[in-house]
């Protein structure tokens, strides 16, 4: 099953749509986001997705309020998720997830240091997609998850 991910959108509209851009491309069959979409207005891209998604707030996410009207299932952390027959923990930070959540899953998501991360650590796979907004290193990214693997390709964005 391929996901596309994000984190740290930080209402950076035309990244979230070059994100979007290339999770039709790909052919993605669910979407995560890892938090920090910021403002409502910022979530609107997402809703044009035709599958499911799954997203956790971030420690930027100021109007809760707005933003769980727009997407119901936002939740604060940990989320855990069934998809391609792995378990996927979500959370903003990898400093969040409590040693016990991270061992119930195969997959960990995160975002929040804007850093990509794309490894297997102690038989679990970790991914963070980078920051899609670009603010902090320049680098507007996303990522594919394959959960086959499970592996991760992440991408550049045009923006």
């Amino acid at each position: 099953m391929l996901i596309g991910v994000l984190s740290d959108t930080h209402d950076r509209l035309p990244a979230i749509n070059a994100a979007m851009r290339l999770f039709e491309q790909r052919r993605v069959e669910a979407v995560i986001h890892a938090g920090d979409f910021v403002a409502p207005f910022a979530v609107k891209p997402l809703l044009t997705f035709r599958g499911p998604l799954y997203c956790t707030y971030g420690n930027n996410d100021g109007e809760r309020t707005g933003l769980k009207k727009l997407v119901p299932q936002l939740v604060d952390g940990p989320l855990f998720v069934e998809l391609g027959s792995r378990r996927i923990l979500v959370h903003h930070f990898i400093d969040w997830c409590k040693l016990a959540d991270i061992e119930q899953a195969e997959i960990i998501i995160t975002g929040h240091t804007h850093e990509a991360v794309n490894h297997f650590e102690r038989e679990k796979f970790f991914l963070n997609p980078g920051e899609c907004c670009g603010w902090v290193n320049g680098r507007c990214t996303a990522a594919l998850l394959d959960t086959e693997g499970p592996s991760a390709e992440v991408c550049e964005l045009e923006c």
